[in-house]
């Protein structure tokens, strides 16, 4: 397959892309720097970067911005990062990137846990990751060709607990939740939205 990764560098991303490479993909790997560039929060670096990659049969996001923090102490651009950057980017990453994905192809997007299991703080992520699972339930009906897009809702990675200061053990690693992404590119499901193994909420 060729597969477009975005957000290739992050925790998530680098596994993803590894994995894909080890099955014998080929890869694009994207972030912000690299040969590969694009910006998220810019619908036009979305576009730019599209036009320079050739036809794709998979278009993984594991890109975008989103703040934490107690509700009552957020700001605007705090609450704008996320809508412009997670929830923005990666429709956009969609409407713009189908014209670029072979038929039957698959566009993965990134959301979270917190849209369905949120902890205090999480406002205005869990929006942005239940925005972005709104999203991909109606884009999915409409789309042709064979062509699918899906949403994966990691928990928290055990290597971003450890960067927190926090517990690590109740976590996944990001090899296991980059599984996810790779078992996801093979089914024809139309499971939306995907959770890692073990971390479904109840």
């Amino acid at each position: 397959m060729n597969i477009v990764i975005i957000g290739a560098t992050g925790t998530i991303g680098k596994e993803i892309t590894r994995l894909s490479k080890e099955a014998g993909n080929t890869v694009i790997a994207a972030s912000r720097s690299g040969e590969y560039q694009v910006n998220m929060d810019d619908p036009q670096s979305i576009e730019e970067f599209l036009e320079k990659i050739p036809m794709v049969d998979a278009i993984i996001s594991a890109a975008g911005n989103a703040s934490f923090g107690p509700l009552h102490e957020m700001s605007d651009e705090q609450i704008e990062l996320g809508l412009k950057s997670k929830l923005m980017g990666q429709v956009n990453l969609v409407r713009k990137g189908l014209k670029k994905l072979n038929p039957g192809g698959i566009i993965i997007l990134t959301g979270g846990i917190f849209a369905h299991k949120p902890w205090p703080q999480t406002s205005n992520i869990a929006m942005v990751n239940a925005g972005l699972e709104g999203f991909v339930r109606a884009a999915a009906l409409e789309l042709q060709d064979g062509k699918r897009v899906a949403i994966i809702h990691p928990p928290l990675v055990r290597e971003t607990a450890k960067a927190m200061g926090m517990e690590t053990e109740p976590w996944p690693s990001a090899t296991k939740v980059a599984e996810t992404y790779m078992k996801t590119l093979a089914s024809e499901s139309g499971e939306i939205p995907i959770f890692v193994a073990g971390y479904k909420p109840d």
